[in-house]
């Protein structure tokens, strides 16, 4: 068999964009392609060179500059586009900004993990919700395809965690599945076998397209708790038996979040919650934990408005459907990166303001001497958005993180270089 896993990779350095502190480095756009091959990216130093390389889709392309990318995995994807002069021509990739009608990459999310413990980081890709995860096994500078060793087979919610839920030191797959919300674990005895769903939930009516969930440690008893649209479910103090966690329902979202977060956003000891309101819509908030007689409660603050008017900022944007939390400053506190999913129901889809521009921001967290606290929108770009996933990492610069995005616009690096 003769694999065609080498390329050139087509690279555009857009712009630069100059950072609101002149102290801080800005963004370097860097598109590495044009294709939509997935909704989501990560950074992992694949060839142990030193330098952070990016995976999406069946593809890994090579740092710093990016322009060579090898196939891990088959790419068999196209789709045929029918020129203005009625020529139609095959291009390689799902349907995305290249194209016109809607379609969907079979990698939702990438993550990438050492899961043998060779040394040698490997990608673990889950695809549409619903569907299967798997991991791939990185051949050490081998050629060929990666092997592919099935995770889990039915992965429900469209933001699931890749994390350290149950503090073992381990990541697990925190997911819906079947109607339950639960965790995937790895026995780390033999990482190539198909994972064992926990079940922290009882059975509910939770599909596949659940929007919003997230981990973090809400009580402040050292142990993450589950979060999503709706409460969150507090992790017991001993996991034997799978017991139901206990469940807090608190309406962060009526209509849905995607990543959450529990951060102490105004600094007064307590997690408070960080989400989107509407992954298809508009609104972005951080709830602020209040506490009386013992009992756990939560205070909407806006960053975003959820009826699509401009905040104080004079900042809209439509269908946050992805969130990451990073210092992009360098200060300790950690802020905000989203921005608007490009195209998540196509370009002639019922979500609002679908073909405005596909922004990028990073909101700075200011803590107040009062206690109180706010975000301030810095704008990356406004040609590329977000998909299902945005992911930071160091990559050229080791105090500041650079951004990575997948979508139907194609594969972008925002890097932080070196001043």
């Amino acid at each position: 068999m003769k694999f065609a896993l080498i390329a050139f990779c087509a690279l555009m350095v857009a712009k630069t964009v100059t950072a609101a502190d002149p102290a801080v480095p800005g963004f370097k756009k860097i598109q590495l392609t044009d294709k939509f091959w997935a909704e989501g990216a990560a950074f992992g130093d694949f060839n142990r060179d030193g330098v952070m390389d990016v995976a999406s889709g069946p593809y890994w392309y090579e740092g710093p500059d990016f322009k060579i990318c090898h196939q891990y995995r088959p790419a068999t994807a196209f789709f045929v586009r029918t020129n203005a002069d009625g020529a139609t021509e095959k291009i390689s990739g799902y349907e995305g900004a290249l194209g016109s009608r809607n379609a969907y990459s079979d990698n939702f999310f990438t993550f990438v993990y050492d899961f043998n413990h060779d040394g040698w980081p490997d990608i673990m890709v889950i695809g549409f919700p619903g569907k299967e995860a798997y991991w791939f096994e990185n051949p050490k500078g081998r050629p060929g395809f990666w092997q592919r060793h099935l995770i889990y087979t039915n992965v429900d919610n469209e933001s699931p965690a890749f994390t350290d839920l149950i503090g073992d030191g381990k990541p697990q797959l925190v997911c819906n599945s079947g109607g339950y919300f639960g965790y995937a674990q790895a026995d780390w005895n033999a990482p190539d076998q198909p994972w064992r769903f926990h079940r922290i939930s009882p059975k509910g009516p939770w599909g596949r397209f659940l929007h919003g969930l997230g981990v973090g440690d809400v009580n402040g008893d050292g142990r993450m708790d589950i979060l999503e649209k709706d409460g969150w479910w507090e992790q017991p103090a001993s996991l034997a038996g799978d017991p139901v966690w206990k469940f807090h329902p608190f309406q962060f979202s009526a209509r849905g979040c995607a990543q959450m977060y529990a951060y102490d956003v105004n600094g007064d000891g307590l997690n408070d919650v960080i989400c989107c309101l509407n992954p298809h819509g508009y609104g972005l908030a951080w709830f602020e934990q209040v506490r009386t007689n013992g009992e756990i409660t939560f205070r909407r603050h806006l960053i975003l408005n959820p009826d699509g008017k401009p905040n104080q900022n004079g900042v809209v944007f439509s269908q946050p459907h992805s969130l990451a939390l990073a210092d992009m400053n360098g200060n300790g506190l950690m802020d905000l990166v989203v921005g608007k999913r490009f195209w998540a129901h196509g370009k002639n889809g019922p979500d609002p303001d679908e073909n405005s521009a596909a922004v990028l921001y990073w909101f700075q967290l200011v803590r107040s001497p009062n206690g109180q606290a706010d975000f301030i929108p810095h704008l990356i770009d406004d040609d590329s958005g977000v998909g299902t996933q945005v992911m930071t990492g160091y990559v050229g610069n080791e105090k500041y993180p650079s951004i990575v995005v997948g979508n139907k616009k194609g594969l972008f690096v925002f890097e932080r270089p070196n001043q």
